[in-house]
């Protein structure tokens, strides 16, 4: 007898990426919709026996998505907006598809929902969209679907769902604000759980999980009044056999523990890896109510690393002094971690040894369950156990003195750029004689079937090194020649050597490792692959001076140096458990600070050091921002370039989050140009740079790079004019909101033209 054992969410995927394959196939019209369910079917089928041959207890259903599991949510509320409503789509799935990546076409021109990071992770959710016409109500059968399917292949399963709290805090208004919370709006979203939760009862389902990771952030005034007011009316539906388990993660509920506790939910999921002394100490405190089984969520779904079965146990043991109900849990979804070590034979097996993906995590959840009820002695005798701790005995990795030193060498004076930024920027505008508005891009431009043919060729041992880099040369001058043809103003390489923009970087610094297929979800059909910090960090040597030098070589254009930085190398890898984060990044920060040197002496006078993911990890509760992330990731990003000339702009890049509350401290990174995602969120950004007078140059992103639709110039033209209503604009640079990788050649180039037209029709405009 063991332990009860619970997977909060399982990936989706598939472990070939069989989910992304078909959507895209069928998104380009090489594949049928009765495929892409065919094919989401399988995938289901093969992850719920995975988890039933592990042993685990309580095995996920409606984890599954074709896009995004909030965006499942608004469909499950009938929260659809109007002009998505209007397309009139023969297929739920198409609307589906529409609301997450826009549409264009015979039916219509509709934006996406804006999307932003689920919480500290790399993944992306869709922001729910509420109005007044919305009429709140039960609008998709998908949940109770998949638990039947389920149940045909004899599996009972505990069905997911992301909480009205969570949905309610996170959805907006049409004006991208939060929501206001009157009666109307809370009793309906509380009927529709409440319709969910006894339809449930009545198929037989035993356990419903309700993901709740809101919680685990700061409370506002009204927050746990809400809380309530939704759960008082969703668990009286409980009837029959059927059982709530509230999930949080990501953080602690302290602060709201004592409310969670009484209101008798039956389950509690509580993170004991992130928030862990926090809430262990809320359930000494208070108790546990007898009825209650506390989910220790002890099996963390954000690493890679193997889990410590010693403190694992040592967790559970804590929670057992407080009550005899524990069930033993993965920390948080597993979705975001890759699939499984099977298959990754590039690794050696006594470097595979030490990771863990989510099938083998699988197993640890099962083996950790079975020791938190074994006898002492039995733990003891556990071969299990032994392998386990063999793992943790300090011999991993050897440190490397070099780096060390160097970090032992830095002096507050490292971290500072002299002269100030406003002396600088006048002195740039003269060297670098750009007009207003300047026009560019983020930095990567498509990456088609044949480049990426040609890296594989590369790889494989099809040609030679010098036969790809001709092909690689010929790709950057179509692309200079391309956007000189069309008139922007500073220019990129395009990068079409690099693989992915934390990858590339990691194969030429010291101290990574990489997998072949540990592919992780970002958001839709987006995956990346992040590689692992293994050891101490170092440049081994020159990354992108060779392409960077090349391209300026070949215009008379100004050509933008392209890097990512340290926070963001970091945030977008697995990093290392023995060491702390602030340690990995100052390495990372040496090595790239190695790179922006390099690239100066090579003659490029515009460096982008890209920190999309700066806001990532910013911790969830306000009182640990700056203690335990922006103190150290600040100064991080300015000891990077803190050592180039006055003359050479420094620009940096981030999407996808909230900025505004952190604006202060991202204008402290005293780089001298910022671009930043804008569109989805529809500038309201620009607000909080307005009032905290920003000093950097900025570039909102004037259209949505992560959409097909192209946008026109008129368009793009209001844009510009809605920024300069905020932005002085001398300050003010156009561009997309971010790369153009993932798109194709047929939407960037005329997107691009229509950004360039705008810009230029203002700039006459303004002129007059």
């Amino acid at each position: 007898m063991s332990a009860l054992t619970s997977v909060s969410s399982f990936p989706r995927i598939g472990q070939n990426r069989e989910l992304k394959k078909i959507i895209e196939a069928y998104w380009k019209g090489n594949a049928a919709l009765e495929e892409v369910r065919a094919t989401a079917k399988e995938l289901r089928a093969k992850h719920w026996k995975l988890q039933q041959e592990a042993g685990i207890d309580l095995i996920p259903s409606n984890d599954f998505s074709y896009y995004d599991q909030m965006l499942d949510t608004a469909i499950l509320l009938n929260v659809i907006p109007q002009r998505y409503q209007r397309l009139a789509f023969d297929n739920p799935e198409e609307t589906l598809f529409a609301m997450g990546r826009g549409y264009q076409g015979d039916k219509g021109d509709v934006t996406a929902l804006p999307m932003k990071k689920w919480f500290t992770t790399n993944y992306h959710y869709l922001v729910p969209e509420i109005d007044a016409a919305t009429e709140i109500k039960l609008g998709s059968t998908k949940p109770f679907d998949e638990f039947n399917e389920a149940k045909e292949l004899g599996i009972l399963t505990k069905p997911v769902f992301i909480g009205p709290y969570t949905f309610l805090k996170l959805a907006r208004n049409p004006q991208a604000e939060e929501l206001e919370y009157d009666q109307g709006l809370i009793d309906a979203v509380a009927a529709v759980y409440d319709e969910v939760v006894a339809k449930f009862a009545d198929l037989g389902a035993e356990w419903i999980q309700i993901d709740e990771p809101y919680l685990v952030l700061d409370k506002e005034e009204g927050d746990l009044s809400l809380f309530k007011s939704l759960y008082s009316k969703i668990l009286p539906a409980r009837k029959g056999a059927v059982k709530v388990l509230l999930n949080t993660y990501f953080g602690h509920i302290a602060d709201a523990y004592e409310t969670v506790n009484l209101l008798g939910f039956d389950g509690i999921g509580l993170d004991l890896n992130e928030g862990r002394e926090e809430n262990l100490a809320a359930v000494k405190q208070y108790g546990v109510a007898e009825n209650t089984t506390i989910f220790a969520g002890v099996i963390n779904g954000r690493n890679i690393w193997r889990n410590n079965y010693a403190v694992s146990l040592g967790l559970v043991d804590a929670l057992k002094q407080v009550t005899k109900n524990v069930a033993v849990s993965t920390a948080s979804s597993l979705l975001h971690v890759p699939f499984s070590t099977e298959g990754e034979t590039g690794l050696a097996d006594d470097v595979r040894k030490h990771f863990a993906f989510a099938v083998e995590k699988l197993g640890e959840l099962h083996e950790v369950a079975v020791l938190a009820d074994a006898t002492d002695d039995e733990k003891k005798a556990s071969a299990e156990l032994k392998a386990n701790q063999a793992l943790f005995d300090g011999t991993r990795v050897a440190p490397d003195s070099a780096v060390a030193a160097r970090l032992a060498a830095l002096t507050p004076d490292d971290f500072v750029r002299q002269p100030a930024r406003a002396e600088r920027q006048k002195e740039q505008r003269e060297a670098l004689g750009l007009p207003l508005l300047p026009t560019t891009t983020i930095g990567s431009f498509p990456q088609t079937k044949e480049i990426r043919a040609e890296r594989a060729k590369l790889r494989k041992g099809e040609i030679s090194k010098a036969e790809y880099d001709e092909f690689m040369k010929a790709q950057v001058d179509a692309c200079i020649k391309h956007q000189e043809e069309i008139g922007l103003d500073v220019l990129v390489h395009g990068e079409f050597e690099r693989n992915d923009m934390v990858e590339y970087f990691g194969q030429n610094l010291n101290g990574f490792l990489f997998t072949k297929n540990a592919w992780v979800q970002s958001y839709g059909t987006r995956c990346v692959k992040p590689p692992i910090v293994w050891g101490d960090v170092s440049r081994a040597k020159p990354i992108t001076v060779e392409w960077s030098a090349y391209a300026q070589s070949r215009t008379d254009h100004v050509m933008k140096g392209m890097l990512t930085g340290p926070v963001t190398i970091l945030n977008w890898s697995w990093p290392r458990e023995d060491i702390t984060h602030e340690q990995q990044t100052q390495q990372l920060a040496l090595a790239i600070r190695d790179e922006v040197l390099d690239l100066e002496k090579a003659g490029i006078k515009v460096i982008q050091i890209d920190e999309a993911a700066l806001r990532e990890k910013l911790p969830l509760r306000r009182t640990d921002w700056h203690k335990k992330y922006l103190d150290w990731a600040i100064p991080a990003f300015r000891l990077v370039h803190s050592a180039v000339k006055l003359t050479t702009q420094i620009h940096t890049h981030m999407c996808y989050s909230e900025f505004n509350d952190i604006i202060k401290d991202i204008d402290a990174m005293d780089a001298d140009v910022i671009s930043f995602e804008a569109s989805r969120g529809d500038l309201v950004v620009l607000d909080a740079i307005h009032d905290a007078n920003f000093e950097t140059e900025a570039g909102p992103g004037v259209y949505d790079i992560h959409s097909p639709r192209i946008p026109s110039e008129q368009e793009i033209e209001d844009r510009i004019y809605e920024i300069l209503k905020k932005m002085d604009v001398e300050k003010v640079w156009i561009n997309p909101d971010c790369g153009l990788k993932t798109r194709g050649n047929a939407e960037t180039w005329p997107s691009l033209e229509h950004l360039v037209a705008a810009a230029k029709a203002v700039r006459a405009k303004l002129s007059k």
